[in-house]
């Protein structure tokens, strides 16, 4: 590959609240208001019955283990993350909901110890502690210099896309949009008046279609426009027709990368006309371990997405995917085995959508063009 590609690392959902929370310098809170579990220290009891002892007061780079040194070995331009859990000591639980995610401010170092070029906000889980607990998110996110997309104090400020300068003088543009479909609550849309995250009810909603119109409109010679969408269910391969419909709307407008999240396990990727659509990338960091019922989607499989891509016209030379997984709440590398299983489902599933997945030698992933 020449060297004046853009290399993005992009990667699922990252929810550092709860039980994750719970292991860091500033456990906050544990009470929690799930049916079967009232406090998040008994997500870390799961995932000890399962894999052995996980460190309290754990240092902030803990849950990354080994994605760190990977990332910095592939040195990305940019990276972007789905940032799936509340930032705040205060406000009330949500109500109408099942599963509430926060995490203490002073333990933003975690997040940052993956140096996020942008955090998106678009999600089922950034007002699980009410407008106060957005406000808080986004002030502690911008007291550390962490750049968002998504959310804001008035849908003006949740529509404005995040913008990165990139090598060669180009720009990241990241927008990015909650679909109902993903569990985001219709009254979390913000307005003019009220702050919430850039909703949209259904793929042919106006707030999705219009975002296309958006991007047309805004970008420049040399960006690399990224649309990073929450939608969908949490489990299954099966692709919903309207959301590959919007995808393919939203290339066509000028998007260069669809960065779909939401399932908890990676669902397929696709090539169309040549630009990169991540379906869903599956979870990175949670704290799931040890939760069963799903088993055969192997969620404790996660994956670092880097693609690269064309500056002069944002398509898709490759995307190299590193397979992770998660034990004692750490990231540690995929075995041999679970790097063939992940290939033949990738390649499966993906496939009908135009993308050719192959098992590198040194066990990671790359997905291309068919």
């Amino acid at each position: 590959m020449g060297s004046d590609l853009v290399r993005l690392f992009l990667c699922g959902d990252v929810m550092l609240g709860r039980g994750v929370d719970q292991i860091l310098p500033h456990p906050g809170d544990p009470a929690l208001r799930e049916r079967y579990v009232h406090d998040a220290r008994s997500y870390v009891a799961l995932a000890e019955a399962v894999n052995g002892p996980v460190p309290r007061r754990a240092d902030f780079a803990y849950p990354w283990g080994v994605a760190l040194d990977a990332l910095d070995a592939a040195a990305p331009d940019a990276r972007v993350t789905n940032l799936e859990t509340a930032v705040t000591t205060n406000g009330a639980f949500a109500p109408g909901k099942a599963v509430h995610y926060r995490m203490h401010p002073a333990n933003l170092p975690s997040l940052a110890a993956v140096r996020p070029d942008v955090c998106v906000l678009a999600n089922n889980h950034v007002l699980d502690f009410g407008r106060g607990g957005l406000d808080d998110t986004l002030a502690s996110l911008a007291a550390n210099g962490l750049r968002t997309a998504g959310a804001g104090a008035t849908a003006e400020e949740a529509q404005r896309p995040a913008t990165v300068g990139l090598p060669g003088g180009g720009r990241l543009v990241v927008h990015a949009l909650g679909m109902a479909s993903s569990g985001i609550p219709y009254d979390w849309a913000a307005t003019a008046r009220r702050g919430g995250v850039h909703f949209a009810a259904a793929p042919a909603d106006t707030a999705a279609t219009q975002l296309a119109g958006r991007v047309r409109d805004a970008k420049n010679p040399g960006d690399i426009v990224v649309v990073s969408i929450h939608w969908g269910s949490n489990w299954g391969y099966a692709l919903s027709r309207a959301e590959v419909e919007l995808a393919h709307a939203l290339i066509e407008g000028g998007v260069d990368i669809v960065h779909g999240h939401s399932s908890h396990h990676p669902r397929p990727l696709e090539v169309y006309r040549g630009k990169l659509v991540l379906h869903g990338c599956g979870d990175l960091i949670n704290d799931y371990e040890g939760i069963t019922g799903y088993e055969q989607y192997r969620d404790d499989l996660r994956l670092l997405h880097l693609a690269s891509v064309r500056p002069e016209d944002g398509g898709l030379q490759e995307v190299r995917i590193i397979p992770l997984q998660a034990r004692r709440m750490r990231l540690e590398h995929a075995s041999g085995r679970d790097a063939r299983w992940l290939h033949d489902v990738l390649g499966r599933t993906s496939r009908p959508y135009g993308a050719q997945v192959a098992l590198d030698e040194d066990g990671s992933l790359v997905a291309r063009p068919a």
